[in-house]
């Protein structure tokens, strides 16, 4: 299962954006977000845009346990459910 490192912010979000398509197109259902403690706007967009990637496939993508920090962006921006 892919997971990402402990940072997904504007500095490296294409290349964690890019990492988790290629987990997605292998066909993998989950993403694990635990590792995750620093986060911005960024991490934000790459997660709607692994959603959509998956959901242009038909198929399912669970993201797995967000740190609170990036699920109040999530609803800040209006979109938690989205995630």
């Amino acid at each position: 299962m892919y997971q990402p490192a402990e940072s997904l912010t504007l500095a490296n979000a294409r290349l964690v954006l890019s990492e988790g398509l290629r987990a997605i197109a292998a066909g993998q259902p989950e993403i694990d977000l635990s590792r995750l403690a620093t986060v911005d706007s960024s991490a934000v967009a790459t997660l709607l845009a692994w959603k959509r990637a998956a959901a242009s496939r038909n198929a399912p993508l669970a993201l797995k346990n967000a740190p609170a920090s990036l699920q109040s962006l999530a609803g800040l921006y209006g979109v938690a459910d989205l995630l």
